[in-house]
Order: structure tokens, then sequence, then C-alpha cells
């Protein structure tokens, strides 16, 4: 096993990340800078169509944004549980502002279009009837072999549209359950995404042979993990089995414990839990200087 120490956050740190310092360094330093508005374009003007996605198992309704004028590198976001809604347009246009053609798709367009919850401010977790409205939805993406359709199809799209930069990789990010979908994209298409982003990812290590980690050989892009602070206090040993897999893999990825953030500290519109907000807006923000690094570093 590689020598381990921990880092100042009492995170597991192996040999292996020693060998990705200067990524995590430039990530950092484009991330403050971005925070502070020095390194971003995030003043684009932007255009968003509503567009139609055919896969193998049908037509995808999703939302297509980017830049007025000019070819840039794609981005693929992969919505929470609540799907495409107005809160994931406003992540899309804001990156899209930074200078990426971005595609969001409906994950949901087995069973229904877009959107699938109006109003996920209002919706309980420890309601039993919203549950039964969720869980068949979350069924449809997480089938075996749906994420990886789904997300060549939604890359082949990107790729023929002429906002499109082809010359350069694709990132792809996602929220809650679009967490490991993130890293299914990253291996299913190994040769064109070139960054991928978790933001309170659910699902991420499993005790199952499909479990997203296992497939960290089969990807080259850099990665970014941001995992929330309960999340880690139900599986303390995900992050560490992550950040093993990733090593031996030999692929680049931080992985980041945010110590005050609950799981959906990204998203605005996430209903309170036990009477408080779960969305973080100072969270967020750091999340988001942490992405827009990344792209910049590994979509460049």
């Amino acid at each position: 096993m590689a020598d381990e120490k921990q880092d100042q956050n009492g995170n597991i740190e192996t040999a292996n990340d020693l060998s990705r310092r200067d990524f995590v360094a430039m990530s950092l330093a484009a991330g403050l800078a971005a925070a502070a508005g020095s390194a971003s374009a995030a003043d684009l003007p932007v255009v968003e169509t509503h567009v139609e996605v055919k896969t193998s198992d049908g037509v995808c309704d999703a939302a297509f944004i980017h830049p007025a004028s000019g070819a840039h590198p794609g981005v693929l976001i992969w919505p929470d549980a609540f799907g495409l809604r107005p809160s994931m347009r406003d992540i899309a246009r804001r990156i899209a502002a930074e200078g990426y053609s971005v595609l969001v798709p409906n994950p949901f367009y087995r069973l229904a279009k877009a959107p699938v919850i109006q109003d996920p401010s209002s919706f309980s977790f420890q309601n039993p009837a919203d549950m039964a409205k969720l869980q068949p939805l979350m069924a449809s993406i997480n089938a075996p072999g749906a994420a990886e359709k789904d997300a060549v199809a939604c890359i082949a799209f990107l790729d023929a549209q002429a906002p499109v930069d082809k010359a350069r990789k694709i990132g792809t990010q996602g929220y809650c359950m679009g967490g490991p979908l993130v890293v299914r994209t990253a291996a299913a298409s190994p040769d064109r995404i070139g960054a991928g982003a978790s933001f309170h990812g659910g699902g991420l290590v499993t005790d199952t042979p499909a479990s997203p980690h296992l497939l960290a050989p089969k990807i080259k892009a850099r990665m970014y993990f941001g995992v929330a602070s309960n999340d880690d206090m139900r599986q303390p040993d995900a992050k560490n089995k992550l950040r093993e897999a990733f090593a031996a893999a030999k692929v680049p990825a931080e992985i980041e414990v945010y110590p005050e953030a609950l799981h959906g500290w990204c998203v605005p519109d996430m209903p309170l839990q036990n009477g408080k907000p779960i969305y973080s807006k100072p969270d967020a923000e750091r999340a988001w200087g942490k992405l827009v690094a990344l792209y910049k570093t590994a979509l460049a």
C-alpha cells in the first residue's frame, strides 16, 4: 500500500496524490481567481433553446445554453432527483456565461417531460406519497446501461452543434443523483470527457459490482468530488475508497468534504430539512470556484 498521511482536514492522502499536486494547486489558484472575479468571463451573453436529443430509448427533451457567439467547450449537466427545472437552467446559464456550450437533459424522459417535479421546495423526503413519485423516475435513469446510453447520445448531440468546439474536451457536472451519472459518463466516453465534477453525489461507493467508483480505470478525465458533511457521516469510508480507486487508476481526482454543508447544498430550490435550508450560498460559491477551476484546467 502507498504511504499515507493526513491533510489538514483529516482526509487521507496517498503518495499517488502527490503526483497530482500541481493540478490541485492550479485548481485552487484558479478557484480563488474565479471567486474574486478576475479570471471569469461570467458576463458573456448566452442563448437558450429547447432541444430534443435522440437516444436509443426515445427522444430526450433538454435545454441547450451557450454563448451568443463563437464555439466553446461542451458541458453536460446531470440534474439531481428533481430533474430539469429552472434552478438547473440557472446553473447552466451561469456556466455558459463562463464560456461553455451546455446541455442539460431531462433524465426522466422515458417516463415524462420536464419538469417532473413542479415545486421541489415543497417536497418532503419523509412523505411516502412524495417518494412514490420520485422512485420510479430515478429508477428509469439508474437502470443498467441507461445512463451510459444517454451520455453517449448527449455527447453526440453536443458534437453536432456549431457552438461547440469539438477540438476541445467536454466537461460534465452532476448534483446528488447526478454525481454517479458524471462518473458513468466519464467512463462511457473516456476519449471525449476531459473533466467531471460531482457535488453531493449519492451512491458513488456501494458494495455492488456496479458501484461507480469501480469505473475509475476506464476514466481519463480529471475529477472533483465535493462531499456533503452528512453524507460523510453516514458513509465515512466512501471518500477513502473513492480516493484509493482513482489513485490506483492513476486518474487525477480531488475528493473534498464540505464540513458545514448538507446533501444538496449547491441547489437553491432544495426543500427545508428540519426547518432549516439545505442550500448554503457560501459553500455553493466555494464549490462553483472549484468547478470553474477544473474546467479551465482540464478543458483548455
